[in-house]
């Protein structure tokens, strides 16, 4: 069989011919989609700019501030294509494209749960600001110094020098004791009497003792409360307030307290007993032959 080039070639003019004419109807379209893509990404850049610096009057977080403002860009970027798309009638195209985005976001929402529970949480975390780093907090049965605030974790160092990682989901779940909030802590001492003495001599010469210690905030008053009949002494608590929360001078401040409160006591007579116990044996009586 011979080739027919003219056949050939005649029709490749038919479909050049056609193509030709769906583009010069589609061109305006086209055109138009162009310049709004142009259009829309020099918007999108201002936007993401102004979004840039709302975020850093709301929040002091450089990470979550270019998080924001890059998903604001983003999220407008897919506007406007989505927008061209539409100009150029490709509507089933723009359908399953969405289909297809929606399909695949459940499937990593299941997949990555626990990872986006830790991302969001860690987004609360930053705009609620219940630790910030250098708190002394108590979460989860540990106790530290926050050194890290990440959006997936939080990391604290405890007082025995050991990095704790909590992810973010338990420490937003999680009771949140922050003792630097208020700039001081409250130092709970016990101490216990013995039934001889005289009790509200033993509370006065405590209070004294410790009234003028260095560390102490003047502005919160040093209180005293007899609690209970212990076993072998009358045992009270003094309050008293650290005007630091730093974990040094909140200990120094109870050591000097039990020092100051002992030599106290030792000079005016008033014993801190030891435990004691009374023991009553019975003895079994012996036959005499």
């Amino acid at each position: 069989m011979m080739f027919d080039l003219n056949k050939a070639i005649n029709l490749l003019n038919d479909k050049l011919e056609i193509w030709f004419n769906e583009l010069v109807k589609i061109l305006p379209n086209l055109l138009l989609a162009a310049l709004i893509l142009v259009i829309g990404f020099f918007i999108a850049k201002y936007i993401r700019k102004l979004a840039e610096k709302i975020s850093n009057k709301v929040s002091g977080n450089i990470t979550i501030n270019n998080l924001f403002s890059t998903f604001v860009y983003v999220v407008f970027l897919g506007i406007v294509f989505f927008t061209a798309l539409s100009i150029l009638k490709l509507d089933k195209a723009v359908t399953s494209i969405l289909a297809g985005a929606g399909i695949l976001g459940l499937a990593l929402a299941f997949a990555f749960q626990d990872i986006a529970a830790n991302f969001i949480s860690g987004i609360f975390i930053t705009f609620r600001k219940p630790l910030q780093i250098g708190d002394i907090v108590s979460i989860k049965d540990y106790m530290g110094k926050v050194v890290e605030v990440n959006l997936r974790d939080t990391v604290i160092m405890t007082f025995q020098g050991k990095m704790v990682i909590i992810p973010n989901k338990d420490v937003f779940q999680s009771a949140i004791e922050n003792y630097s909030l208020l700039g001081k802590r409250r130092l709970d001492l016990e101490v216990g009497v013995s039934y001889n003495d005289d009790l509200e001599q033993a509370a006065k010469l405590a209070v004294e003792a410790v009234k003028n210690l260095e560390g102490l905030d003047p502005s919160e008053e040093v209180t005293l409360f007899y609690k209970e009949f212990g076993e072998s002494s009358i045992n009270f608590t003094i309050r008293l307030w650290c005007n630091s929360t730093d974990q040094i001078s909140y200990l120094k401040l109870g050591h000097q307290a039990i020092i100051a409160i002992k030599r106290s006591f030792d000079l005016n007579h008033i014993t801190i007993p030891f435990p004691i116990r009374t023991l009553d044996v019975s003895w079994p009586e012996q036959k005499i032959n």
